[in-house]
């Protein structure tokens, strides 16, 4: 696994278990893949341990400690705080003069402390017991108060000294962590907490041009490592003596305004009333035995791409120069690596940005390809349907055709013969015809009891009739055609006065036309209603 460390890991080289795992460091992280990887492989795969990597900073691996026989070695925090006192305290000589007790631990390079991410805890409900029960513990619990009282009247008297005589500090950390005084200052959000400190801030001082973090330490935390920023905190304590001097002296002095808000030094400043027991929780996880405390932390490449720590602890108040001396020579040994590491997140966004851009110029193209077969496809499908209609429209004006055709050879043999000569009460037609019938003017006689459907039927069939040799010896065969009913693609008028005559079974020509008369034949226009 560590061979694989080194260089790009291959992701299909990993186990389903691994995959889940990647997959949930980097959706809280958003870490880079490999990094990711790098992180879940020192932590053994397990997803909590990862992040808590990311967020809190690793801190030394304890095989690689015991094998370079660093187990002696003090504490983390001891460098930089050491390098604090003897910057900025007056106690300075008295380590000055102190002999080195180990010559190769003190030639050592120091590791940063871990900047810690502190998420402040909800106050649990508090338990009532019984009343029987509550009865018969009051005296332990009376006994209990009185010595919690002396304990923390002897842990005040402590909090005076030093921290580096009898750890007086630490015992004050130590049982501070549950016996902290707010003076009844409600818990808030994070949030809420940052808008109340911003709030009495410019209350008790005025407007400033404090450019004061809105949210939560866990926030500006996550945001500084973010955005590769250094994190600026202070901590105070309103009933400390030097809080005034330092805010209207160092912090609100016009050079220090200027160097937080200068957008080349990229700092996010916090700040937090020890008060409130967020920025108390704080005091307790960075060592803060002073105030007030100004604590720099920052990115630190060289020890781990995701590890914040401290570069940097400002105890009490100092002159303006001497203050921004301090920060600048803490913050000049790491701008370096972190412009670094935001060359290389740019690079690493661009190649993203890149990637995600080629990916969507492949999905359009991609969707265009589709759009287009669909086209393709739809316009052939249209084609082949026109084809298809194109071809029955065709079938059925050919079946229409025939079927007209044996339509009237069957009725040119049904229309009545023409009466004889000898017949009195016969009607006498003049019929002018037209071209599609063989044109000319038709004079023939019709029985009385003639109807206009007959009358019809022989205009119809008329070529036919005055051909009877195209009639054929088999026309007595030719059956009437099935499914089919014949339309009349003419109409038959009268002159004067003109009045159009419909084929009609229930009429004869008698009743309409009398003894005789004259008749025309006329083609109806295709754009005239089948109706009239």
């Amino acid at each position: 696994m560590a061979g694989e460390a080194a260089g790009e890991v291959d992701l299909g080289h990993l186990t389903p278990t691994q995959q889940e795992a990647l997959q949930q460091y980097t959706d809280v992280t958003g870490q880079d893949v490999q990094g990711a990887i790098s992180v879940l492989q020192r932590s053994q795969w397990n997803v909590q341990i990862a992040i808590t990597k990311f967020f809190d900073g690793e801190g030394q691996d304890p095989v690689a400690e015991a094998i370079s026989g660093q187990s002696n070695a003090p504490p983390v925090g001891s460098g930089p705080r050491f390098d604090t006192l003897l910057n900025d305290d007056p106690l300075a000589a008295v380590f000055e003069r102190t002999p080195q007790r180990h010559d190769t631990t003190a030639s050592r390079p120091q590791r940063t402390p871990v900047a810690p991410r502190v998420v402040p805890q909800p106050t649990s409900p508090t338990y009532r017991p019984p009343f029987l029960l509550s009865f018969l513990l009051t005296p332990f619990r009376a006994g209990f108060s009185l010595l919690s009282f002396l304990y923390r009247a002897v842990s005040y008297m402590l909090s005076f000294l030093p921290g580096h005589f009898g750890q007086g500090g630490a015992i004050t950390s130590s049982m501070g962590r549950g016996w902290k005084n707010t003076n009844g200052r409600r818990m808030l959000m994070p949030k809420d907490t940052a808008a109340r400190f911003k709030r009495e801030f410019d209350e008790e001082y005025g407007e400033n041009g404090l450019p004061w973090f809105d949210g939560g330490h866990a926030q500006a935390l996550d945001t500084a490592k973010k955005d590769v920023k250094f994190l600026l905190m202070i901590l105070m304590s309103p009933e400390h003596d030097d809080t005034e001097s330092f805010i209207r002296g160092t912090l609100l002095s016009q050079e220090v305004v200027d160097f937080i808000n200068d957008p080349a030094n990229n700092i996010i400043l916090w700040g937090g009333n020890v008060m409130d027991s967020e920025a108390y929780q704080v005091s307790l996880e960075y060592n803060c035995t002073k105030f007030p405390c100004t604590v720099l932390a920052c990115l630190t490449p060289k020890e781990g791409s995701t590890r914040m720590g401290i570069i940097k602890r400002v105890l009490g108040p100092l002159p303006p120069a001497r203050y921004l001396s301090s920060l600048t020579s803490a913050m000049d040994k790491y701008k370096s690596d972190l412009e670094g590491v935001r060359a290389e997140r740019v690079a690493n966004d661009y190649a993203r940005n890149l990637r995600a851009e080629q990916d969507a110029a492949y999905e359009r193209s991609l969707a265009t390809d589709r759009e287009r077969a669909r086209q393709r496809r739809e316009a052939e499908e249209a084609a082949a349907a026109e084809e298809r209609r194109a071809r029955e429209e065709a079938e059925a004006a050919e079946r229409l055709q025939k079927n007209k055709q044996q339509w009237r050879r069957w009725r040119a043999r049904t229309v009545s013969p023409e009466p004889d000569a000898g017949v009195k009460d016969a009607v006498r037609l003049a019929l002018n015809m037209p071209d599609d019938f063989g044109g000319g003017r038709v004079v023939r006689r019709f029985s009385k009891e003639t109807t206009l459907e007959e009358l019809y039927a022989f205009v119809e069939c008329y070529p036919l009739i005055k051909d009877t040799a195209s009639l054929g010896d088999d026309a007595e065969k030719v059956a009437q055609p099935s499914d089919y009913t014949h339309k009349y693609e003419f109409r038959i008028a009268t002159i004067i006065p003109r009045e159009t005559l419909y084929p009609d079974d229930a009429v004869t020509i008698a009743a309409k036309v009398g003894r005789g008369g004259n008749l025309i034949v006329e083609d109806i226009p295709h754009d005239e209603s089948d109706e009239e």
